[in-house]
């Protein structure tokens, strides 16, 4: 075990597919950096810097800087996919997802479906969601709940280091598409990572903590935002269970059912705007598997209706954070 960083995590997982596998390629805007300029052609490594290195080793065969358009790339990936490679392709952030959409969920999650199984699509579009980095409303969203909608896309949202690394090797060998959220606010966080690699099944949540009274369901970055909740709690004797799905789909239903069958009381906490988000999917879930279970009303913390303000203050209203949930676990404790 070394203690890596999720980006680091990223960019091990990257390289070390790309080692095992000649088929898997890279390829998005400025995942080199300094393609046609003076500079250092591995400048930039995209937008984090999770790509870095990786142009060096394997060369411009594999690692493709492209062009300022998400549908042209994009496209391209899934049709290099449909045709025997493995592409990972670099949204840069999921906001620009408009322009690429029709590619992603017209082409790529229909493929299969579409020749009867004949066909696959091993693509994985990895992108940068969340916010909290003051980047304003085009560069801050967490549009998730729009991609699980979609039927044939495999939804990954890791919330450290250790997952992103094991679920991002397990997207790549995946023979469908698959789209991998990363929450900027991860990238500097730090766990043990194994130095060699490892995969995470997709639809198994991760009990991130024990606890009888209160189930809280979290994703990507509000996982840590849930666990300081959990911890300032835990001072007045209430325990929390806190699930981390890791994956939107597959979900891990029945991990979900079973601690509200024990606990009675669920808190969600999803940084996606609130209506037709994963907490109002989750809460139908509960609510139609398990409401005999059920103590207290479902909470849901999410943030209000509205794109994600550019002020400071304003933003820092606007996301979920721990008080936040300690208010609403407090609710449901009521009953």
């Amino acid at each position: 075990m070394t203690r890596k960083s999720f980006r680091q995590s990223i960019n091990e997982a990257l390289a070390q597919e790309m080692r095992r596998d000649s088929s898997v390629i890279v390829m998005g805007e400025d995942i080199a950096g300094g393609q046609g300029s003076p500079g250092e052609m591995d400048a930039w490594g995209g937008p984090l810097g999770a790509t870095k290195g990786l142009y060096p080793e394997f060369g411009g065969d594999r690692v493709l800087d492209t062009p300022i358009s998400e549908s042209a790339f994009i496209g391209a990936a899934v049709g290099a996919a449909a045709t025997g490679l493995r592409p990972v392709a670099e949204l840069m952030f999921v906001d620009f997802v408009g322009v690429c959409f029709d590619q992603i969920f017209n082409q790529a999650a229909k493929l299969r479906y579409m020749f009867g199984g004949k066909a696959k699509t091993p693509v994985v579009i990895r992108t940068l969601i969340g916010a909290g980095v003051r980047a304003a409303a085009h560069h801050s969203q967490c549009l998730y709940p729009i991609f699980t909608h979609i039927p044939g896309l495999k939804c990954v949202l890791p919330s450290g280091a250790y997952d992103a690394k094991g679920l991002l090797i397990a997207a790549i060998r995946d023979d469908d598409p698959v789209i991998f959220f990363e929450h900027k606010l991860l990238y500097d966080l730090e766990e043990d990572v194994p130095d060699e690699p490892y995969t995470i099944s997709f639809g198994e949540a991760n009990i991130v903590a024990e606890g009888g009274d209160v189930t809280v369901v979290a994703f990507a970055r509000m996982v840590h935002v849930a666990r300081a909740a959990a911890q300032a709690l835990a001072k007045d004797g209430i325990k929390c269970e806190i699930i981390d799905p890791r994956t939107t789909y597959p979900l891990d239903d029945e991990a979900i059912l079973e601690s509200v069958e024990n606990t009675g009381r669920l808190v969600i906490v999803d940084e996606s705007y609130p209506r037709c988000n994963m907490a109002t999917d989750i809460s139908a879930l509960v609510a139609q598997n398990a409401f005999g279970s059920l103590k207290a009303p479902i909470r849901m913390v999410s943030p209000p209706h509205t794109p994600v303000p550019f002020a400071p203050a304003l933003e820092d209203i606007y996301v979920p954070d721990a008080p936040k949930v300690e208010v609403a676990v407090r609710d449901v404790m009521q009953y």
